[in-house]
């Protein structure tokens, strides 16, 4: 939890922002009346108030809005969050887009001191949700779990058939608060899964993983093998209740060869290559994948929850 120090705007680019007690974040916009909202992804920048505190202890005399900054938030070390973490502030919500800018044209606080802390260590968002914010409110982390989509197959990897199966998935995924950092098509080869699998995990470049394609009886339908092949352990209650809820539906459910498994802090799914499986299957169990993810990577982070 954070607590919102300041909230600073300024009519015109290149100018210091100025201390507000409170001000309306806009959807898709930005701060009212703040020169640097607008329709792209750095909506609105923060600081964090200890690394000021900081620089202010070298002998800088900053006030609030000196670096550019539209808030500055006590309580969370923003710099080192993901980008497409989502903070919650009163009934507004703000998703991170950008760690640190390059700076072109040094600043007067960089010509005075020889050095300025918004290059790197600020962090810029996009208006989710908007609302009224003001001084002393509290801000908190969204839990947001990241997500990688992989589709296996030959005719969308060579663009011969369009990846409907993963652009649904990723659709799913976003709507219910997951932030889709990895999107592959890659071709139905088993070496290649792995491979791709592996380097999601063992980089942690995700928590989650889900597969569409390759889970039939094919000779080229490898999926499951490739999953298996990189687990270390095995999840086999996701891939029964997905056959079982499918069952409902369609007895062909029972010759789906989908598998899941754990591999480091990722979870690793199956799910079939057809648009109306994978949003049968995808959404049936995904209202529980939250809690097994909560349990496998160790998260005690507050979560909100987007309207």
């Amino acid at each position: 939890m954070g607590i919102i120090r300041a909230i600073c705007l300024s009519p015109e680019k290149g100018t210091a922002k100025q201390d507000q007690f409170q001000a309306e974040l806009i959807a898709q916009h930005g701060l009212k009346t703040d020169a640097h909202a607008g329709d792209w992804d750095r909506q609105v920048s923060l600081l964090s108030f200890q690394k000021i505190e900081d620089f202010r202890a070298k002998g800088a005399e900053v006030e609030y809005g000196a670096f550019g900054e539209n808030l500055v938030v006590d309580g969370i070390d923003l710099s080192s969050l993901a980008i497409g973490t989502r903070l919650c502030c009163a009934k507004a919500v703000l998703e991170i887009t950008q760690i640190g800018k390059e700076c072109h044209n040094h600043c007067a606080i960089f010509k005075r001191m020889g050095d300025c802390i918004m290059p790197r260590e600020g962090v810029f968002a996009k208006v989710l949700q908007g609302g009224f914010i003001k001084t002393g409110d509290e801000i908190n982390i969204i839990k947001t779990y990241r997500a990688a989509i992989i589709t296996v197959s030959d005719k969308s990897s060579k663009g011969e058939r369009e990846d409907a199966s993963g652009e649904l998935a990723k659709q799913i995924l976003e709507a219910q608060g997951y932030y889709v950092k990895v999107y592959m098509i890659i071709p139905d080869e088993q070496v290649i899964i792995e491979n791709e699998m592996k380097k999601i995990c063992d980089q942690g470049l995700a928590d989650l993983i889900l597969t569409t394609g390759g889970t039939g009886f094919s000779a080229r339908d490898l999926t499951p093998e490739a999953t298996i092949a990189v687990s270390e352990r095995l999840v086999p209650g996701i891939p029964e209740a997905m056959r079982m809820h499918s069952m409902a539906i369609t007895k062909r459910a029972m010759l789906s060869r989908a598998a899941a498994a754990i591999r480091g802090k990722t979870l690793i799914v199956n799910l079939p290559g057809s648009p109306k499986s994978v949003r049968e299957n995808l959404s049936y169990i995904i209202p529980e994948l939250e809690h097994g993810l909560d349990v496998l990577t160790g998260s005690d982070i507050d979560c909100g929850n987007l309207k």
